[in-house]
């Protein structure tokens, strides 16, 4: 079983608070292009077609969850997924997706 123990209802918690913030569209939309390469808010904000400002609120989120990690070069913040569970978690939803799709 996935689940053994009460402790793992903090982690069924947090899975679910995972998944939730990736179900709006354009936080999604940003992990997708950050799976893909690392990219400034400036360029996101291009690709998204969306103001610098909101790029940035929703960083904030998914990097208060762990989703998104930055590293800074002088004044820029490069944003990155935060590890390969991510990185795998949104190509397999991808993959899903598509599959449901065809």
């Amino acid at each position: 079983s996935l689940l053994k123990s009460q402790h793992d209802n903090k982690i069924v918690a947090g899975l679910a608070e995972i998944f939730g913030v990736l179900a709006d569209p354009t936080r999604l939309r940003i992990c997708m292009f950050l799976s893909e390469s690392e990219l400034c808010v400036c360029d996101l904000a291009a690709m998204l077609n969306i103001s610098e400002s909101a790029v940035s609120h929703q960083l904030r989120l998914l990097r208060s969850l762990r989703i998104v990690k930055y590293r800074r070069e002088g004044k820029m913040a490069f944003y990155t997924l935060d590890d390969s569970h991510v990185t795998s978690l949104i190509k397999q939803g991808l993959d899903h997706a598509r599959e449901k799709g065809e």
